[in-house]
């Protein structure tokens, strides 16, 4: 069975950072895509990152330059830091691969 467990959510001021993690187990992880996605209040969930087996990333343009995912696939843990965090960042964040996903953890950032 697969979980995946994010951690590292909190409250921060804007500018400042945070760095979420993601425990995943079962046998899934190091041969697939992980992906990073967030939600905030009223909206549709977003696709914020995404991180292939080799360590190869993608990320939403909102993000670009800002947030940096990586992966431990030793450890089957996967990563999202998040700097210059500003308040529309505010959300739900999930990890995800293939079909499941995390209970998610959250990040309000204030101005």
């Amino acid at each position: 069975q697969v979980q995946l467990v994010e951690s590292g959510g909190g409250l921060v001021q804007a500018g400042g950072s945070l760095r979420l993690s993601c425990a995943a187990s079962g046998n899934i992880f190091s041969y697939n895509a992980m992906k990073w996605f967030r939600q905030a209040p009223g909206k549709q969930r977003e696709l914020v990152a995404v991180i292939t087996s080799g360590g190869s990333t993608n990320y939403a343009d909102s993000v670009k330059g800002r947030f940096t995912a990586s992966r431990d696939n030793a450890k089957n843990m996967v990563y999202l830091q998040m700097n210059s965090l500003q308040p529309e960042d505010t959300a739900v964040y999930y990890c995800s691969v293939r079909d499941y996903w995390g209970q998610g953890t959250q990040v309000t950032v204030s101005s």
